[in-house]
């Protein structure tokens, strides 16, 4: 009898069978370390986009909004514009940052660290502006041994502005009867240097404090990764404190 011969199938080969739970193993081998832009947003996509291919999308997004970050950093209404981005797949991306940010204030908020210098406050502080594309001001209370009492949000405002609430800032030093005080307020461009408002709101708070027995310590304006400026470090502004 001759041998059978193979059977023809114009069936098509899929390259990209297994990709997806390649590239979850790669992730839990490796961490992310090595991992190139699209193939982070790729994987984070395959939890709201189940069957497409997800890394046509990663490319458009990184193409359309410029970088990673910027990604995350975009609008909801901006990221929907986006082909092959639908709500759910925004809602996850707008995740993304309150989830890293809730994530590192929680870490924080579990340690007994003592801040007594201002390279401690703004790498505390740093981390409850993760993912903020807004001004928010907050007022650090601490102890006389400069451990944290409280650290809670005064205003919110615009990308360059965040009103000053005094009253509120009186009420929670008396609350918490903190011995030192302390405004951390964020610049969402990156450029950490005072403007007018900046040194006028710390000069007003510092004068309002002075006859209820209370001090101002510093202001410390947060920028982008590590950077920041301390009035009471600088040398122009120093001599308020």
């Amino acid at each position: 009898m001759a041998p059978k011969k193979p059977e023809i199938t114009n069936k098509k080969v899929n390259v990209h069978e297994g990709h997806r739970d390649r590239l979850r193993q790669r992730f839990l081998t490796e961490g992310l370390e090595n991992f190139q832009p699209h193939n982070i947003l790729e994987l984070l996509l395959f939890f709201s986009i189940p069957v497409k291919d997800t890394n046509k999308t990663a490319h458009e997004l990184i193409h359309r909004f410029g970088s990673l970050s910027s990604v995350f950093d975009a609008s909801f209404d901006d990221l929907c514009t986006v082909n092959g981005i639908g709500e759910r797949t925004a809602t996850l991306i707008k995740l993304m940052p309150e989830l890293f940010r809730m994530y590192e204030i929680d870490k924080i908020n579990n340690t007994d660290d003592v801040l007594d210098n201002c390279e401690l406050v703004a790498g505390y502080a740093s981390k409850y502006f993760k993912g903020v594309t807004e001004e928010h001001l907050y007022l650090l209370c601490l102890d006389s041994s400069f451990k944290v009492l409280q650290f809670e949000q005064i205003s919110s405002g615009t990308v360059n502005s965040t009103p000053l609430n005094n009253r509120k800032i009186v009420e929670l030093a008396y609350k918490y009867n903190a011995a030192n005080l302390i405004l951390v307020h964020n610049h969402p461009s990156g450029v950490v240097a005072p403007s007018r408002l900046d040194v006028n709101a710390t000069m007003n708070i510092i004068e309002i404090l002075k006859p209820l027995g209370m001090r101002l310590s510093d202001h410390i304006i947060i920028g982008n990764g590590d950077d920041f400026f301390s009035f009471r470090r600088s040398d122009k502004w120093k001599a308020l404190f």
